[in-house]
C-alpha cells in the first residue's frame, strides 16, 4: 500500500539550531515516536528498534535510517525501512530548511510502501496513523529545539 506525505511547518528557532537537531541521533531518538534504540551503523546511517501502535494493533519494528544528499542547512534526503510483527515497509522523505522573520520554515515530502498486517487497516487509517505519528514528531523537535536555542 502506497502512502504519500508532505506539509510544512513552522519552528521559532535559527535555522542551524533546527539543521543540527535534525542531525543529532540524541535529538531524534528523542522525537521519532516509538523509538527505543538508535544504534549507530555508520556515517548518517542507524538501526532503529520501535515499538508502535498501529490502529488497535501495536507491535515492535526493527529497519533502518540513512541521511543524504545534504546541502547544510538547507536540505537533505532521509530514507527508512523496517519489519517487524506488524509487517514492513520503506520510504523517503526530503526537507528543506528556509529562514524566515523569527524563525525557520521546514518543508518535507516523501512517500513510502507498506505491506503486511499493518496494511490491512486501510489506507484512510494508515493515512490518519501516518498524520498523528508525524505532529508526535514536529511536536516532540520543536520542545528539543526550543530548550536547545530559543530565539
Amino acid at each position: 500500500m502506497k502512502l504519500d506525505i508532505g506539509g510544512e511547518e513552522i519552528f521559532e528557532v535559527p535555522i542551524e539550531t533546527l539543521w543540527n537537531a535534525l542531525n543529532d541521533p540524541a535529538v531524534l531518538n528523542k522525537c521519532i515516536p516509538g523509538c527505543k534504540d538508535m544504534i549507530p551503523a555508520g556515517e548518517d546511517h542507524f538501526r532503529l528498534v520501535l515499538n508502535l501502535k498501529v490502529a488497535s494493533v501495536g507491535g515492535s519494528f526493527e529497519g533502518e535510517i540513512s541521511l543524504s544528499d545534504k546541502t547544510t542547512p538547507a536540505q537533505c534526503k532521509v530514507a527508512v525501512s523496517g519489519s517487524g510483527t506488524l509487517g514492513h515497509g520503506s520510504g523517503t522523505a526530503t526537507f528543506a530548511l528556509s529562514s524566515q522573520t523569527g524563525g525557520t520554515s521546514m518543508r518535507y515530502s516523501g512517500d513510502g510502501e507498506i505491506g503486511g498486517l499493518v496494511a490491512g487497516v486501510g489506507q484512510r487509517i494508515l493515512k490518519g496513523v501516518a498524520k498523528h505519528l508525524i505532529g508526535q514528531f514536529f511536536k516532540a523537535l520543536r520542545r528539543e529545539v526550543a530548550a536547545a536555542s530559543p530565539i
